[in-house]
């Protein structure tokens, strides 16, 4: 990981990596106002591997192919109520895993979700922000390249 002393400054909506869940150049919306981080998967099936809990799950990492899927595993973190936007509850799935924004990366918490009606498949919230980013709302793509491709 990567450790910075300044914080990174980026947009409203930016790409990042995924590295541990093998995925490159995922759009997503950088939400101030959601504590936790999302991130839209399909078909989540838990299982013991090595007697820990883990999650298999599929992911659509390129919004404008929902036929594309990356099938990726990771030890299940934690379980916990999440309040959406909506106001409804949800239990979700918690992973951890490493995200890459620009040069700079850090591990952070992921709720797994079905994010099919919003836009855009990942959410970053604020703990995964806290200490390292601050957010010009004005501006879409300052540190990733919108059209990269996928």
């Amino acid at each position: 990981m990567t450790k910075r002393k300044e914080k990174i400054i980026i947009g409203a909506l930016e790409c990042c990596d995924l590295p541990d869940l093998g995925i490159s150049h995922l759009q997503m919306r950088v939400d101030t106002g959601a504590t936790t981080s999302s991130l839209h998967v399909d078909n989540i099936e838990e299982f013991v591997k090595e007697k820990k809990r883990w999650v298999r799950f599929d992911i659509h990492p390129d919004i404008h192919n929902v036929k594309k899927i990356v099938t990726t595993t990771a030890p299940l973190q934690a379980k916990k109520v999440v309040k959406s936007s909506s106001a409804d509850k949800e239990k979700r799935v918690v992973i951890n895993t490493t995200i890459k924004i620009g040069q700079d990366s850090w591990p952070i918490q992921l709720t797994l979700t079905d994010r099919s009606t919003m836009t855009y498949l990942m959410l970053l919230g604020r703990e995964a922000m806290k200490d390292r980013i601050l957010v010009d709302p004005s501006h879409d793509f300052l540190v990733s390249n919108e059209n990269e491709s996928v």
